[in-house]
């Protein structure tokens, strides 16, 4: 249990994204109060919530008619915090209302004995002695999906950020050559790429014993940056071999795929099951922005990076904050994971309608990304 207190203890919804900006007038106590039950309501239902709904889940508190909370609701509606989707029906939040409820009115944060045993009993630091990282990350992907009944992502850190432990290259067939990189915590990359010039598998060893015993825990763009400095000072002594190492470092790291890394994903079907997205071009438009997976992974480093100043936190990013427009009528839950004190840095996250339990989601994936670093962790020291 002391993990568990160590990773959500006293952590707040203040400070998990910065985004929203402060009103002059914000609502006061009663406001917050029904602007939380209109939430919670909406979660439930799906439907617009009516003033009848509020009260009754208000019924033994006093000052709180229903002509009251019709009052309170329209002064919500005046601050941008609900919106009327029809005359005659009641209020859903708007995004502004769902950033000031993550923002204000979510207090602390934590997971139920009920996630927290599907959690242990599915990564169990125990039993899995023996699992591949890839497979880690791929488990953890089902596992958030299957939890949070909608999208679970896991990017893997990239390649060209990754730490070197071990590197092959083996020559193909017209100028081809395999890439075989190790990096910690035992993750293998396996990359084909084309030269233009030949080179015999000799000169391929030489060049990976030389970087295997130079530049054992540096990253290809740490390596590369290296032997550019040292091909200007050393040119005549090293040139031959260092240039192979040069062109063979750069194309290891050429291309999209290889600055992003590997992508798991699953539960896009659980998007089909929700009412929030009966509009079906607008479905379309999701799942073809998660099917893009180096577009999905740039949209989810830019939700990191907009907040920056919130180091290693959870993010939310709600509805048109969203930096792709496909993704307007989505919630985005989103937390860095860093493979021990790397630089190497992966992402964990939620996708899923703005009308999504956030108190839960960002349990979620504040408690896996640090269970995924823990695992990590100790897969590296392992071996």
């Amino acid at each position: 249990m002391c993990f568990i207190t160590h990773v959500l203890r006293n952590m707040s919804a203040r400070g998990i994204h910065p985004n929203y900006s402060k009103q002059q007038n914000q609502p006061d106590a009663r406001g917050r109060l029904v602007l939380s039950a209109i939430i919670s309501e909406h979660f439930e239902s799906g439907q617009p919530v009516g003033s009848r709904a509020v009260s009754e889940r208000f019924a033994n508190k006093t000052g709180l008619s229903s002509a009251t909370i019709r009052n309170v609701m329209g002064e919500l509606e005046s601050l941008g915090l609900l919106e009327q989707p029809h005359t005659s029906a009641g209020r859903v939040p708007t995004d502004e209302g769902y950033r000031f409820y993550v923002d204000n009115l979510l207090g602390i944060l934590s997971l139920s004995d009920q996630d927290l045993k599907l959690i242990n009993s599915e990564l169990g630091l125990g039993e899995l002695d023996e699992e591949t990282p890839d497979r880690l990350m791929q488990r953890t992907s089902q596992l958030l999906s299957a939890l949070s009944n909608n999208i679970g992502i896991v990017v893997s850190p990239s390649l060209a950020h990754d730490r070197l432990q071990h590197i092959e290259f083996v020559n193909l067939s017209e100028k081809r050559v395999l890439v075989v990189l190790v990096s910690a915590p035992a993750i293998v990359h396996n990359k084909v790429i084309r030269l233009t010039e030949s080179f015999s598998q000799d000169d391929l060893d030489k060049t990976a014993r030389y970087l295997n015993a130079e530049f054992s825990g540096k990253s290809l763009l740490a390596i590369r940056s290296e032997i550019l400095r040292l091909m200007h000072a050393e040119k005549a002594l090293f040139d031959r071999l260092l240039q192979t190492a040069m062109i063979l470092c750069s194309q290891s790291i050429e291309g999209d795929d290889e600055m992003h890394g590997e992508v798991y994903v699953d539960g896009t079907a659980n998007l089909l099951t929700r009412n929030d997205f009966a509009d079906l071009d607008r479905l379309r438009v999701v799942i073809r922005t998660i099917e893009e997976k180096s577009r999905l992974v740039q949209i989810l480093n830019e939700c990191i990076e907009k907040n920056s100043s919130v180091e290693d936190k959870v993010q939310v990013i709600i509805g048109r904050e969203n930096p792709a427009d496909s993704l307007r009528d989505c919630a985005v839950i989103a937390a860095p994971y860093r493979l021990g004190n790397d630089s190497a840095i992966g992402t964990l996250s939620v996708i899923g309608p703005t009308r999504i339990e956030y108190a839960r989601m960002i349990s979620l994936v504040s408690y896996l990304a640090k269970m995924l670093e823990k695992i990590m962790l100790k897969d590296a020291s392992d071996n």
